[in-house]
């Protein structure tokens, strides 16, 4: 048996897993609520929180897989991209832990981690993606699709030009004041409400890849002329205001995954990332597939957002591989 320990800390929460091979033996996540107030994630607030956090979220995993640090055969740590403070924080333990057991160090991608979540195993029996696949990359500061030919070999077919589609949420959201993070507030409203109720205009982007700034601007103003003749606007139609928004941006991302799809004639398609988690997007996926002929993966839930256990299982590829890094790696904050 492998154990890999896991460590996530590129953004705002503080995740440690252990890995037995493919199967998760703990996950654990540490939310920092501190930035909710602010509307967005304070990069100082999120390192100073990863320091606190970070030893408790270790040992209670190790406690919680039934192992103690000797048994681990390699650390895997996020390197990037993600806030570089958060990110120097798992580096810096992940090497000091290392050093201390005298085990390998494995720097992962982030993007890479939540592709490759889809190979974690829930038992034996659990059905992964075939080579080559494809993966709509779906979250707050990324939006791609990605051709997957191996676990060590990716290449970004499409992305977005400017915001990436979880800021389109999260800038929606707070165009009409709903609170922080965006993404799940919208999507919760959005069952409630219609789809077609409201219009906004489409991006014109050739090729395969993404823009989301034209309609954000297009749904600003919408609301912005609405509440001029009704103050009450957002109020009133806020349930259809989310769920045409909600409508209008999986429908964006479905039309270039489909045409990507067929252009290559590939079959086997994942969704991966944050924004993954959403309802709509979920079930339009699964209808898409079941129409197309695609057979497609769905990560559950606990896998969509920053977690550890895709780290671990990246690095237990890279494991296999003995593809290990030095203490002279140094975190990126952009890929």
């Amino acid at each position: 048996m492998t154990y890999i320990l896991g460590i996530e800390t590129s953004c705002d929460d503080t995740s440690a897993s252990i890995l037995e091979n493919e199967h998760v033996r703990a996950n654990l996540i540490a939310n920092q609520n501190v930035h909710e107030i602010y509307g967005g994630v304070v990069p100082e607030l999120a390192s100073r929180a990863h320091q606190q956090s970070i030893v408790p979220v270790v040992d209670l995993a190790l406690k919680q897989a039934g192992l103690t640090a000797r048994d681990l055969d390699a650390i895997a740590f996020t390197r990037g991209p993600g806030l570089l403070g958060s990110l120097l924080v798992g580096t810096s333990f992940a090497k000091a832990m290392g050093m201390a057991l005298n085990i390998p160090l494995i720097e992962v991608n982030h993007l890479d981690a939540h592709i490759l979540s889809h190979f974690i195993k829930e038992n034996d029996d659990s059905k992964v993606p075939d080579f080559p696949h494809l993966c709509l990359l779906v979250s707050g500061g990324h939006t791609q699709i990605v051709l997957v030919k191996s676990p060590f070999d990716m290449e970004v077919i499409g992305r977005t030009i400017d915001d990436a589609v979880g800021e389109a949420f999260d800038k929606s959201a707070k165009i009409m004041d709903l609170g922080y993070p965006g993404g799940p507030i919208i999507d919760r409203l959005a069952k409630e409400g219609n789809p077609n109720a409201f219009k906004f205009a489409e991006p014109r982007i050739s090729g395969y890849n993404y823009s989301f700034s034209g309609l954000k601007t297009s749904i600003l103003y919408l609301i912005r002329d609405n509440l001029k003749k009704d103050p009450d606007f957002i109020e009133k139609n806020k349930n259809d205001l989310c769920a045409s928004i909600q409508h209008a941006i999986v429908k964006i991302l479905m039309q270039k995954l489909c045409l990507v799809a067929k252009d290559l004639n590939i079959k086997t398609v994942t969704i991966a990332g944050g924004v993954s988690a959403n309802s709509a997007m979920r079930n339009v996926f699964s209808e898409t597939g079941k129409k197309l002929g695609w057979t497609t993966f769905i990560p559950p839930l606990q896998y969509t957002t920053d977690n550890a256990s895709m780290i671990a299982i990246a690095g237990y590829f890279k494991y296999l591989n003995k593809d290990f890094c030095g203490l002279d790696v140094v975190p990126f904050a952009r890929s």
